[in-house]
């Protein structure tokens, strides 16, 4: 199964003066775990809950942090081609859970270890059984 198969192909895009906050309500209400924060020379970096727990962890305001102070910048992107094994590894070797899909003209999705699960348990089910 490959990475086009299980990726989600709703992407939330915000920008880096995006409070944590605005981030937040926008993940929530679109059921997201990750946000693609797009600056303004068109870079890509990836803002997720564990970021947005991390600062509040540490005591930081949710209204005052921007997106762009917390938005991981070194990010891994994945190619709709990618079988999901190859997925998994390169979360596994980062010790991240989602990975932006591109396609060479941006993003076209997000998949996480959440997705991966989905499509593998169903069929490894149907092996074992």
């Amino acid at each position: 199964m490959l990475v086009r198969d299980a990726m989600s192909t709703v992407v939330l895009t915000i920008g880096p003066a995006h409070t944590l906050r605005q981030a937040a309500r926008l993940m929530a209400a679109r059921r997201v775990g990750a946000a693609v924060v797009l600056d303004s020379d068109s870079s890509l970096g990836i803002l997720t809950e564990r970021d947005i727990l991390n600062s509040v962890g540490q005591g930081q305001d949710p209204d005052l942090e921007t997106a762009g102070t917390h938005t991981t910048t070194d990010v891994v992107f994945a190619a709709p081609s990618w079988t999901l094994e190859e997925a998994a590894d390169a979360m596994t070797h980062g010790g991240f859970r989602h990975l932006i899909v591109t396609d060479g003209d941006g993003p076209v999705g997000v998949v996480s270890v959440r997705d991966i699960i989905r499509c593998w348990v169903p069929a490894r089910s149907r092996v074992v059984a």
